[in-house]
């Protein structure tokens, strides 16, 4: 599971005669169906964790099949926790993302675990989690294997730059059908919200407070 000496020794799959791996989710967003859709798919037991309810129905019909979820409450996470293989995290907040598995609870979960904090990008829903890297991806607390890389798609360059190149060029074409940047912002309201700098000045209220930066209200820019 891990290419490390406290690896525990198993491989994903569904295999005849052989326990399957046990994951948890926590995080019922995108992040986390695909998570739950991978690991479902390799043959694992998972057990999904959200603090929205609507979240957690959504993930089960779009999975389509019988599956173990719950809202984030200490004593169902804690046992899942301790019984599980894999965990990963996958909860977004406003400012960061909330931190809901403790050291204490980190420190309970059974010797070559694995830890995927992909909420580390928004410093991370795993208290003992820190920032790593491709060159050096895991960190070992409690027996524990934590993988905190910010930026997992740079990993594949190739297949990233394509992915993310779908994303944006509807963005431009709509931009340039709109007359430009600002006529574009004032009807989208989505890539109003995901605009971070305008004209060299810092729009995003959370960015700032995270970083002690000055910004400026998007709106009194364009208005």
């Amino acid at each position: 599971m891990a290419n490390n000496e406290l690896s525990n020794g198993m491989l994903f799959g569904n295999i005849s005669g052989v326990p399957p791996a046990e994951v948890v989710v926590i995080g019922a967003g995108t992040v986390g169906e695909y998570a739950t859709r991978s690991a479902l798919g390799l043959g694992a037991n998972v057990k999904v964790f959200d603090t929205s309810i609507t979240r957690l129905r959504n993930l089960q019909v779009k999975v389509g099949r019988p599956l173990y979820t719950s809202t984030l409450q200490p004593k169902y996470l804690m046992k899942a926790l301790r019984r599980c293989d894999v965990a990963i995290g996958a909860l977004k907040g406003t400012n960061r993302a909330p931190v809901v598995v403790t050291e204490d609870m980190v420190e309970k979960m059974k010797n070559g675990a694995v830890i995927i904090d992909v909420s580390i990008d928004m410093g991370g829903c795993f208290e003992t989690t820190e920032i790593t890297s491709h060159d050096q991806p895991t960190k070992i607390k409690y027996g524990v294997i934590h993988y905190g890389v910010p930026n997992i798609p740079a990993r594949y360059p190739k297949t990233a730059s394509i992915s993310i190149s779908n994303i944006f060029t509807p963005y431009l074409l709509n931009m340039a059908e709109s007359g430009g940047l600002e006529n574009a912002i004032r009807f989208d309201s989505g890539l109003k919200n995901g605009l971070y700098f305008y004209r060299g000045i810092l729009t995003n209220k959370a960015v700032a407070d995270w970083f002690g930066l000055p910004y400026s209200d998007l709106n009194i820019l364009l208005f």
